[in-house]
């Protein structure tokens, strides 16, 4: 009867709407090199609304951040998420901040799926279901769009950290505003962007303007670490790891605010824009019909407050 009961107030509450469904995502990441998207990887993981399909290793050492994701992954007992790699490139390979974590550990799997047939795979699967959360650079998404631009197109979107659109402007009013200028992500494959925005996708923007300001300040720092999980754990020995390595005592969190405004927009309001990629890499608006959902503000203090308490909150 209990059994019988439960079945019918299940039905009632999808019929209600009340039951719904977790966002299926998928991560492409440059994980290993700045600190964030490892961040980024802790709020995915301790977000219940996220169902995570999987996640990709994009540029340069693809090899050794795949092994990351494994260790990370394995020792938060979610061995159970695929692991994709791309292809590797002899590039940027001393920026690898986190090599002795990801190196380490007892979890590193024999072997892992390409990233491009996955997630075009998975996009096929799930046909405008799965958003693809890219936050490194885009050599993975340009080899999709090459290979098969009709099953990309069959992602729900895409949401990048990525490109600088207006100036930078010092919150204390001191410094003189910074003029916009090619951001990491997407100087390093401007081929890949130029393809992504106009690949006819949904796009969510988060760029440097809704994200340099979001510096991890000693305060939050220290709540998080303090809360002692395994996951918190693991996140304040990489932050040691990568601190060390870049003599830099305060990370930016650009990544991470991907996921959170996905799970909060209004800790980062969108704005309809047409933004182009030009060959030196600049990300501008021009004119024509919206291309992408751009956030250009965010509250710092916010974000940090929503980032501490979802990975505390277990």
């Amino acid at each position: 009867m209990r059994k019988t009961v439960g079945i019918v107030a299940a039905a009632f509450l999808i019929a209600c709407g009340t039951v719904q469904a977790r966002e299926k995502i998928i991560i492409d990441s440059d994980i290993g090199d700045d600190i964030d998207d490892a961040f980024a990887l802790g709020l995915a993981l301790s977000s219940p609304d996220f169902e995570i399909i999987g996640v990709s290793a994009s540029f340069g050492d693809t090899q050794t951040r795949a092994k990351m994701f494994d260790r990370m992954l394995g020792e938060l007992g979610r061995g159970d998420i695929p692991v994709a790699m791309g292809a590797p490139a002899n590039v940027n390979l001393n920026a690898f901040t986190q090599r002795r974590y990801a190196e380490g550990g007892q979890f590193a799997r024999t072997t892992h799926p390409n990233a491009v047939d996955f997630i075009l795979d998975q996009a096929r699967k799930y046909p405008g279901e799965i958003t693809l959360v890219a936050i490194g650079p885009l050599p993975n998404v340009g080899a999709m769009i090459d290979k098969d631009a009709a099953a990309f197109r069959k992602l729900k979107r895409v949401v990048i950290m990525g490109g600088n659109v207006r100036p930078l402007l010092d919150p204390y009013g001191v410094a003189a505003p910074i003029a916009p200028h090619p951001e990491w992500n997407i100087k390093n494959d401007i081929a890949s962007a130029q393809k992504l925005f106009n690949a006819g996708v949904p796009l969510i923007v988060m760029p440097l303007d809704s994200t340099a300001n979001l510096k991890f300040n000693e305060v939050a720092r220290t709540a998080l670490f303090a809360h002692g999980s395994m996951l918190t754990n693991i996140l304040a020995g990489l932050y040691y790891e990568w601190s060390a390595a870049t003599r830099s005592p305060t990370p930016i969190m650009y990544d991470p605010m991907t996921l959170a405004s996905l799970l909060d927009p209004s800790l980062c309001p969108l704005t309809a824009m047409h933004l182009t990629v030009d060959d030196a890499g600049d990300t501008k608006q021009t004119p024509g019909a919206s291309n992408a959902q751009v956030c250009l503000h965010s509250d710092a203090d916010a974000f940090l407050h929503f980032y501490v308490k979802k990975l505390t909150a277990h």
